[in-house]
C-alpha cells in the first residue's frame, strides 16, 4: 500500500493499560480501526469507554502498550521521540473540550504558537494566525486574552490553533461538551466546513447525537473496544 492510498489513521491491535489506585485499568483492549483520508467520523460511547484514550494515542500524545498506530501509512512505533513530535506538529491538529489556551498569551499568539514551535518566523506565524482567525470570524479578537472571551469564542480559537498548520488529520475530544446547544451547533458547523471545503480528515469523540448526525460514519465503543462501526 502506498502512502497516498493509506488510511489517514489506522490503529492495529492497540492496547493501553493504566495503573489506577494500585490496579490495572484497560482503556483500550486491542482496538483495530482505519479512518480513510477525507472522512468525518464520530466516536461515541459512554464515559470511560476509551474514546479519549483512543484520540490521545491517535494524536501521538500518548503511546500504546501494544499494537501499531499509523498516520498516513507511517508506522509511528518506528519513530523516535523527535520524529514523533515533528509528525504531530506537521500532520495532526487536536481540539479538547476545555480549550487549553495559554492565559498569558493573546488570542493571536495562542493561534500562532504551533507555527512558532515548528520553527516559522514570528512574522509568518502571526500572518498565518490572522488569516485563520479571519476564517473563524475572530480577527477582531486577536489582541484579547482568553479570559476576555466567551466559551464559544475560546473553542473557535482552539480550533484555529489546531488548524493553523493545515494538518491533514484533525482530532476533537468532546469539542461541544462545555458549550450550550446553540454555540455547540456553531462549532459543529465549523468542523463540517473544514471537512467539506478543505478535505481534512476529522474524528470527533462525542456524546452528542447532533454531532454524530453530521458525520458519515459512527464508531461506537464500550469497555475499551469497538463494538459497532456504522456508515451513514
Amino acid at each position: 500500500m502506498t502512502e497516498d492510498s493509506a488510511p489517514a489513521l489506522a490503529l492495529e491491535g492497540v492496547i493501553k493499560v493504566y495503573d489506577e489506585g494500585g490496579g490495572k485499568v484497560t482503556a483500550l483492549g486491542g482496538v483495530t480501526l482505519a479512518i480513510a483520508a477525507g472522512d468525518m467520523v464520530a466516536l461515541m460511547g459512554p464515559s470511560g469507554c476509551g474514546k479519549s484514550t483512543l484520540l490521545h494515542v491517535a494524536g501521538l500524545i500518548d503511546t500504546p502498550d501494544a499494537g501499531r498506530v499509523l498516520i498516513a501509512g507511517t508506522d509511528v512505533s518506528r519513530l523516535g521521540d523527535d520524529a514523533r513530535t515533528l509528525l504531530r506538529r506537521r500532520a495532526i491538529g487536536f481540539v479538547s473540550q476545555f480549550f487549553n489556551l495559554l492565559p498569558t498569551l493573546t488570542v493571536r499568539e495562542n493561534v500562532a504558537l504551533p507555527l512558532v514551535l515548528a520553527g516559522q518566523s514570528a512574522v509568518a506565524a502571526r500572518d498565518a494566525a490572522v488569516r485563520v482567525l479571519d476564517t473563524m470570524g475572530l480577527r477582531y479578537a486577536g489582541d484579547r486574552y482568553p479570559h476576555q472571551l466567551s466559551g464559544g469564542q475560546m473553542q473557535r480559537v482552539a480550533i484555529a490553533r489546531a488548524i493553523v498548520h493545515q494538518p491533514a488529520l484533525l482530532l476533537a475530544d468532546e469539542p461541544t461538551g462545555s458549550l450550550d446547544s446553540a454555540t455547540g451547533q456553531g462549532i459543529l458547523e465549523i468542523f463540517t466546513r473544514l471537512n467539506a471545503d478543505h478535505g481534512q480528515t476529522i474524528v470527533l469523540a462525542t456524546h452528542a447525537p447532533e454531532a454524530a448526525g453530521l458525520c458519515r460514519r459512527v464508531v461506537r465503543m464500550r469497555d475499551g473496544s469497538v463494538v459497532a462501526d456504522e456508515a451513514r
